[in-house]
């Protein structure tokens, strides 16, 4: 081995050995500093999570990217796998400026359905509140979530100051926001209750909030399940809504699932019979029963039964 280092020109070992321990010797600009004693080190910069600096999305590159995404394959796959019909967009018309869309959750399709449902001039400029630990765990899927659906880490096991003045800051700045209040996709079918998170910021902006029903993704892609199945959706936009005098974010909350489920109702019967169930205060809640698992399961009824007249093939493209 040293016979070989002399015919190279390197030195030998222990003098390669002498120069490591010097340059490791080597104090600050040549190393980082140290810290001093007493004084608690700083935690590494999280690179993922509620942490992961989104910025990047949202500049002309991959606003561009975004949109040829969405009006391209996004689109396409929608089509096909779940054939939507858009109602309620006339009530958008004499909305301007940034909006928070507020929509009950039971699919991943959910979010690509409102991207390529949602009107112009809202639609291109519009981010996603996505759960940090879902969407932003690695920095792959943190990457891919923000290029591809424009998302915002939003933390859902606790109150993040962070995310909040994250997405206040956006639709000041006039960016439109896509939330599903309930935190998380259906787990058996029927809807959660939902959270204060879309009431707090549009109280805190100033913003209205447009409640939108979606009905059909869980028969395409429910939770639980990991290959698709055509089907035929439903995406219903209600009118804009904003917080009243002294409505605190608790109250504009269940006001603002009541309009939701006046919606799911308005989706399965039609807009006389529904508004006058809302006016009455009889809409049917989204959250169904309050009772044991299998009579939620009744009550929803057999899915795979209940769906066959809306199973879809899939398309010959």
């Amino acid at each position: 081995m040293s016979k070989l280092a002399r015919q190279i020109g390197l030195p030998k070992l222990p003098a390669a050995f002498s120069l490591i321990r010097r340059f490791r010797a080597l104090s600050f600009p040549y190393r980082s500093p140290s810290t001093p004693r007493g004084v608690r080190p700083l935690r590494p910069k999280a690179r993922t999570g509620a942490d992961y600096d989104t910025s990047w999305s949202r500049r002309t590159p991959a606003r561009m990217a975004r949109a040829a995404i969405i009006e391209g394959p996004m689109r396409l796959a929608v089509s096909g796998l779940a054939a939507p019909d858009r109602r309620g967009m006339d009530r958008l018309a004499a909305t301007k400026g940034p909006v928070i869309f507020a929509a009950n959750h039971h699919s991943h399709l959910d979010t690509p359905l409102l991207l390529t449902s949602i009107p112009e001039p809202w639609r291109h400029k519009v981010i996603v509140g996505a759960a940090a630990d879902y969407f932003f765990g690695t920095r792959v899927t943190s990457m891919l979530s923000s290029l591809v659906i424009g998302a915002i880490p939003i933390e859902r096991t606790k109150v993040g100051r962070r995310s909040a003045d994250l997405a206040a800051e956006l639709i000041s700045d006039g960016w439109s926001l896509v939330i599903f209040p309930e935190g998380g996709r259906s787990p058996d079918g029927w809807g959660q209750p939902f959270r204060g998170g879309a009431a707090f910021l549009a109280s805190k902006t100033g913003v209205p909030v447009v409640p939108i029903h979606v009905e059909g993704t869980g028969r395409i892609l429910r939770k639980g399940r990991s290959l698709p199945r055509p089907s035929t959706t439903s995406v219903t936009f209600g009118r804009p809504i904003t917080a009243e005098d002294g409505e605190n974010a608790t109250r504009f909350a269940a006001r603002i699932e009541r309009e939701v489920a006046a919606l799911a109702d308005e989706a399965s019967s039609d807009w006389y019979t529904a508004r006058l169930r809302a006016h009455a205060s009889e809409s049917p809640e989204l959250t169904g029963p309050n009772s044991g698992s299998w009579r939620r399961a009744w009550a929803l009824g057999d899915r795979s039964r209940g769906a066959k007249s809306r199973t879809r093939r899939w398309p010959n493209l």
